[in-house]
This record gives C-alpha cells, sequence and structure tokens, in this order.
C-alpha cells in the first residue's frame, strides 16, 4: 500500500546508571571506589533509502524506540551504549517536528540522516566522585532519559519529469508504454489513487525519471479529490508534461481543461506556474486530435506534441523532447 504521509512518536533510549562498587582485593583492605560510568542512551535515525518507496511500514506501529545504555560496572566499567534504531524512508522524505511544525531535514538524496531524537548521557559512577574530603563515595547519578519526539513524515516523490493533466488524460498509458512501470489502467476517472515512478531509458547511456501524478480537478490546491496529496509530488518535478485529452468523455473543452489544471497549479505554488513545460495532445488516431493541436496553437501560441501511447504515434519525438529538455539539469 503506497502512504505518502504518516505521524509518528520517536523515543530515544535513556542512559545507563552509574555504579557504586569499591574495591574488594586481598590485601587491599581500603580498595576505594572503582564505579564505572552508564552506557548512553541510543539515538533514533532516520534514513533516506532509494529500496523504500513509501512510508507504509511505519504504520505498523505507533513509537519506535531505541534501545536504552547499560548500567556501570565495577572496576571502573563503562556500561554499554545502547543501540540506535534506524527508520528508513524513501528518499524524498521530509522530516517534521509535529509539534512546533519545524523542518527538521528534508531527505532528498540517497544515504541522508537526521537524528531526530538523541540518547541520554549516562550516569556518572561514584569513582567520579572520589576526592581528598572524601575518600569512600557511596554517590553514583542515574542516566538522562532519551529525548522523545512527535514526527511527521511526509514523502514528496522526487522525478525529473512530472506527468500532469485531468483524469484519463492517458498519464498512466504512456508511463507504461515508455518505462517498465505498470500503474493500473482503466476507462473511468481516478483509475492512478497514488504517484508511480518509471525509469525511462533515451539512448544506450541516457535515463530520466517520470511520474505519473494522478489526474487533477477544478479546486485541487484546496485540497478537492486529494489535490494536496497528489499536488506536492509535482513540486520536485524538473519539467512537467501536460497531457491533454482531445474529447473528453464528459464533454468538457480541451483547452478549458488545460487552463484549469494550469490555474490549480499556480493557486497551490505560484513557482509551478513558471516551471518549464511540455505540451501533448493525446489519443492522436482520433479525429478531434488534429484539430484541438491546432487550436493550442492558435489560441496559446505553442503547437503541442500529437502522440498516442496506444499506437506509439509521437511518443519518441516526445521522449527525445524532453531529454533535450533536461540535459542542462540533469547528469548524462
Amino acid at each position: 500500500m503506497f502512504v505518502d504521509e504518516v505521524q509518528i512518536e520517536v523515543q530515544a533510549g535513556k542512559g545507563g546508571n552509574g555504579c557504586v562498587s569499591f574495591r574488594r582485593e586481598k590485601y587491599v583492605p581500603r580498595g576505594g571506589p572503582d564505579g564505572g560510568d552508564g552506557g548512553r542512551g541510543g539515538d533514533v535515525i532516520v534514513v533516506a533509502d532509494s529500496n523504500t518507496a513509501t512510508l507504509f511500514h511505519l504504520t505498523t506501529r505507533r513509537t519506535w524506540s531505541a534501545r536504552v545504555g547499560q548500567q556501570g560496572g565495577s572496576a571502573g566499567r563503562q556500561g554499554a551504549a545502547g543501540e540506535s534504531l534506524t527508520i528508513k524512508v524513501p528518499v524524498g522524505t521530509m522530516v517534521f517536528d509535529a509539534v512546533h511544525e519545524v523542518l527538521l531535514k528534508d531527505l532528498s538524496a540517497e544515504g541522508a540522516t537526521v537524528v531526530a531524537a538523541r540518547g541520554g548521557a549516562g550516569g556518572k559512577g561514584n569513582i567520579r566522585f572520589k576526592s581528598a574530603a572524601n575518600r569512600a563515595p557511596r554517590t553514583a547519578t542515574p542516566g538522562d532519559p532519551g529525548e522523545t519526539r512527535q514526527l511527521r513524515l511526509e514523502l514528496k516523490m522526487i522525478a525529473d519529469v512530472g506527468l500532469i493533466g485531468k483524469p484519463n488524460a492517458g498519464k498512466s498509458t504512456l508511463l507504461s508504454r515508455v518505462s517498465r512501470a505498470r500503474p493500473e489502467i482503466g476507462a473511468y476517472p481516478f483509475t492512478t489513487v497514488h504517484p508511480h515512478l518509471g525509469l525511462v531509458h533515451v539512448g544506450a547511456d541516457s535515463s530520466f525519471v517520470m511520474a505519473d501524478i494522478p489526474g487533477l480537478i477544478a479546486g485541487a490546491h484546496a485540497g478537492a479529490g486529494l489535490g494536496h496529496d497528489f499536488l506536492r509530488h509535482i513540486q520536485r518535478a524538473g519539467i512537467l508534461v501536460h497531457l491533454v485529452e482531445p474529447a473528453p468523455d464528459d464533454g468538457t473543452d480541451p483547452l478549458d481543461n488545460y487552463r484549469l489544471i494550469r490555474d490549480e497549479l499556480e493557486k497551490f505554488d505560484p513557482e509551478l506556474a513558471v516551471r518549464q513545460e511540455l505540451l501533448a495532445v493525446t489519443k492522436a488516431d482520433h479525429p478531434d486530435a488534429a484539430q484541438v493541436a491546432g487550436r493550442f496553437a492558435e489560441e496559446l501560441g505553442n503547437r503541442p506534441f500529437l502522440i498516442s501511447a496506444v499506437t506509439g504515434e509521437g511518443v519518441d519525438r516526445l521522449i527525445r523532447a524532453i531529454a533535450a529538455a533536461l540535459k542542462p539539469k540533469t547528469t548524462w
């Protein structure tokens, strides 16, 4: 199951207590204190892992805890440190302090980490309190408690290209044709209910990551149709590819649909309105497709690509255009 937002509690380990102990050796009647310090409690660390695709595994329990530190021992032995807990999340996860709504770190690269909760320091053993005035201290300190924190984890998928458009515009079909991704495809609205990623190869040594973003509707910027959940995944895309259906089943006008989506993007994040965009009219084999493409060219001054993800018409040309647009921004 795809989950892209979750709230959890993390509990770092408590430090181990210090030890009260005295040397007990033959021929040493007054051995003195030798109690060691307690071990430090384990941290809770969140790490970005490219082999993790969803936050679903974090919904299985509410609290995630690291190990406590061990108590100090005699002969000055320090207690063992508690084992830290590592929580793996997808690359692109933003880690927030849920109480104060503060971003702790954006884990936007493989291996990026953040210490979400620090383990408590170990307590001091009685060997620490020996002095000329107190040669047999019977005092030790307890370990400090570990930090407890409420975390909100929010995944924003990282892709070079984001496919946008209304439901049934052909986004999933296009992604399945140009990559090995296999999103669900059907002739009804909202077939795609969460984003899918696919790796698109261009020639022998070039590739880019394409994301199929679920269809957007009017009011998406305000949350309609799970708009916020969908729109946030577009924010990291390098460029947008806007797919328009030439003859929607609901009888709406393709140009009006294009403008509606553009308006929703701008209302959600003004930066998206100036993000580089490639426009494509899908279902090129439909009798109205060429006419609709001509209308876009005339009214917007931007001649769209004419493609069919089913037959493959125009798809290679679109892919080459995407690769050319990405070259200044990605490493090839």
